[in-house]
């Protein structure tokens, strides 16, 4: 079989979420309440799921493949209409991200990264995954989780996520860490178990769900091995890799129990042959293929963080220190770098380091980072000074200007626009994809990840095709491949 590979124009992998502050509420019931406090709660919870999708829509999160994103929601719209909630609106959204993940948001909207499809190998996988994640919404499990109502503060609607920069992001790279991180073992399995009762309604083999429980186990395997050389934390799918043992035998239970539902008729599948596999040849792989830049902006590529400059302005980056220069050196600013003292705040650094008398003190928060901003005064000389926190550094800036007066707006303007670099903003280097190739006689994985130029081309080939972490292919079959 051949398969012709699709090129796309492909959208950056970033998203922008709402954090919704979740408060105690006594009277707040589980499903099937139908008290007016609950259905307020619930009314609430949808406008954050609203507000959420758009802004994710907004800042290019989406994976721009029409294509793609038709075929996944078509899929999912069929598993809804098989659901215990057929007349609720649901919403299915291919995320540009890399990272192993899928979740749903209140209000029925559900979102798959492509890096968690590039690692399925069917459709009746792919409609495990979406499945389990209605079973979320049909159980009411946001509700349930935090026997709380949303209140009407947004904590944050720009915090940036995949930067490393962050509580949240930091959270198992979970998006909306309230909203969205594991649900408790109880709710995982009953997830499962309708979403098992979902698939088989809508004709797929609800065993396929057990298949994507394996690959997010080879997953936390593989994550596991890393971290122990490197020394990180391994995040996971919200929460199904600690809930989920490979051979649970309840879940196994549950997810087989659909089998053994009464049908009046035959059910026929709905996979076409191919399709899976046409749809996800040519799917990006790693990291986002664009890298969108703005001009008038200089970027820290290692330090993963940005500002805005004036036109014309010139941006020289040197070991010790970040220096920005007016063309005709009128002004400037200088980006100085310090360990973090986890114990300091962004004021107390500067006023500890300021010097001469401060005013105009400001408490400020770009790019959702904690900042404070102050002039400095020293006779008739005045500067423009701030420290901002990221990651495990601190971040002090000075600006000068012959006409300080005249120049500080544009002086805390470049200050304020500092932001950890969006990941569409990263180079990525050369782009890569995912292609389908038959395996040739005498062909190895060793031999196969020979001629790939990625990091741990060997196992990630096996995680690839379900061969994690010994398997070998066999002479002829299809498996994926990273080019």
């Amino acid at each position: 079989m051949s398969i012709k590979p699709r090129m796309h124009h492909f959208t950056a992998a970033a998203t922008l979420l709402s954090v919704v502050l979740l408060s105690a509420c006594a009277g707040s019931t589980s499903s099937g309440g139908s008290s007016s406090g609950t259905v307020s709660v619930q009314g609430r919870e949808v406008s954050v799921g609203d507000e959420m999708h758009q802004k994710m829509l907004e800042e290019g999160a989406a994976y721009d493949d029409v294509e793609l994103q038709a075929y996944v929601n078509r899929i999912g719209q069929r598993l809804a209409a098989n659901s215990s909630k057929p007349k609720q609106t649901f919403t299915f959204t291919v995320i540009d991200s890399p990272d192993i993940n899928a979740f749903a948001t209140p209000g029925g909207y559900i979102y798959i990264n492509r890096g968690l499809l590039a690692y399925l190998d069917s459709e009746a996988e792919l409609a495990g995954v979406l499945s389990h994640e209605i079973g979320h919404i049909t159980g009411n499990h946001h509700g349930r989780r935090q026997t709380a109502q949303v209140t009407n503060k947004v904590l944050s609607t720009t915090a940036y996520i995949l930067t490393g920069s962050g509580d949240i992001a930091d959270a198992s790279n979970m998006y909306g860490a309230e909203l969205v991180s594991g649900y408790g073992r109880d709710m995982e399995l009953e997830a499962d178990g309708s979403g098992a009762e979902f698939m088989f309604k809508s004709g797929y083999d609800p065993d396929a769900l057990l298949e994507v429980i394996g690959v997010l186990k080879d997953q936390e395997q593989f994550q596991r091995v890393k971290a122990k050389s490197g020394g990180k934390k391994i995040g996971s799918y919200h929460g199904l890799y600690a809930s989920h043992p490979r051979n649970d035998q309840r879940l196994q239970t549950v997810v087989r129990a659909a089998n053994d539902l009464d049908s009046d008729e035959y059910i026929e599948n709905p996979e076409v042959p191919g399709e899976f596999r046409g749809q996800v040849e040519g799917l990006v792989w790693g990291a986002s293929v664009q890298d969108q830049r703005a001009e008038n902006r200089f970027y820290h590529n290692k330090l993963a963080f940005t500002f805005e400059h004036p036109e014309e302005w010139k941006v020289n980056a040197g070991s010790k220190s970040i220096v920005a220069n007016a063309p005709d050196n009128s002004a400037s600013l200088v980006v100085s770098l310090r360990r973090r003292d986890a114990k300091a705040t962004p004021r107390s650094v500067l006023e500890s380091s300021g010097g001469g008398t401060l005013s105009v003190g400001a408490e400020f928060e770009p790019g959702g980072l904690k900042g404070y901003t102050a002039v400095s005064s020293n006779g008739a000389a005045s500067r423009r000074l701030a420290v901002i926190d990221y990651n495990n550094l601190s971040y002090l800036f000075e600006g000068k200007a012959q006409d300080f007066a005249a120049t500080d707006a544009q002086l805390l303007g470049m200050i304020e626009s500092f932001r950890p670099m969006h990941p569409k903003e990263r180079t990525s280097g050369t782009p890569r994809y995912v292609h389908y190739v038959q395996v040739p006689r005498g062909a190895t994985m060793a031999s196969l990840a020979a001629s790939i130029r990625i990091p741990n081309a060997e196992a990630q080939l096996r995680l690839l095709n379900g061969l994690y972490p010994r398997g070998e292919p066999r002479t002829g079959d299809w498996i994926k491949v990273v080019r």
